[in-house]
């Protein structure tokens, strides 16, 4: 998704397309942990500097948000 206003664009991992089978298999495992269950295809996550880490980290706690970096 691209912001025309500040030029900066936003990439998510796509979500995976299961088979029937391996849908039920993720139904059972949310049942049984309690949790919600979401499969993504394959991604490949930023290889983050220690301080890199910690900026990020402070970001997550000023904004109250979980972020996830990815190439």
């Amino acid at each position: 998704m691209a912001n025309n206003q500040t030029g900066y664009y936003m990439v998510y991992p796509q979500t995976a397309q299961l088979s029937v089978s391996g849908l039920n298999k993720v139904k059972e495992l949310e049942k049984e942990l309690g949790v919600v269950l979401i499969a993504y295809k394959p991604t490949e996550y930023a290889d983050l500097t220690e301080d890199q880490v910690k900026e990020l980290q402070k970001m997550e706690k000023n904004l109250k948000a979980t972020i996830v970096a990815f190439r």
